[in-house]
């Protein structure tokens, strides 16, 4: 009865950069898996294959469950919950008809990608599709912990630490 509460949005990437991870800790802050899992859980890998390989496939639906504040909710919706069907897609190029499927079904995208690694040849072919489709996306930067820790380890010292040394 409430179709304007209902979103179906697809995770779309170039291989690695978090899709299935991001899944994860989304499916775990709607109470379907414990937080401590998100990430390793690959929740919606459902296939032998996908487990052994630790890559996507095949593109898998999970439903969320969400509740918006009050001053949040956008004017033509029945009230703040909202189902929001979310769908992890595959990242390989080999597997990019599954990327359209997904896409031909959602009403968004979130299009991760590596703080480390950028935009990669598949990030923009993904997108390239989504935009085909007419379908909005929404970035989604990850790995700034792998960035900050990288920027940590990797620069050199200060000139003051430097003098320090001497």
């Amino acid at each position: 009865n409430k179709r304007n509460n209902i979103r179906n949005m697809c995770v779309i990437a170039h291989v690695d950069h978090g899709k299935s991870t991001l899944t994860d800790s989304l499916i775990a802050e709607a109470g379907i898996i414990a937080g401590t899992k998100a990430g390793e859980a690959r929740f919606t890998d459902t296939r032998e294959d996908e487990q052994q390989r630790c890559i996507t496939i095949k593109s898998t639906g999970v439903s969320l469950y969400y509740e918006l504040p009050k001053d949040k909710v956008p004017k033509n919706a029945d009230g703040n919950a909202f189902l929001i069907n979310l769908i992890d897609s595959p990242g390989h190029v080999d597997f990019s008809s599954e990327v359209t499927a997904a896409l031909r079904v959602s009403d968004g995208a979130l299009v991760v990608v590596d703080s480390v690694e950028g935009v990669c040849v598949q990030t923009e072919t993904v997108l390239r599709q989504a935009l085909t489709e007419r379908i909005k996306p929404v970035l989604m930067v990850n790995k700034m912990d792998r960035q900050l820790l990288d920027c940590l380890l990797y620069t050199s010292p200060s000139p003051r630490d430097r003098q320090k040394s001497r």
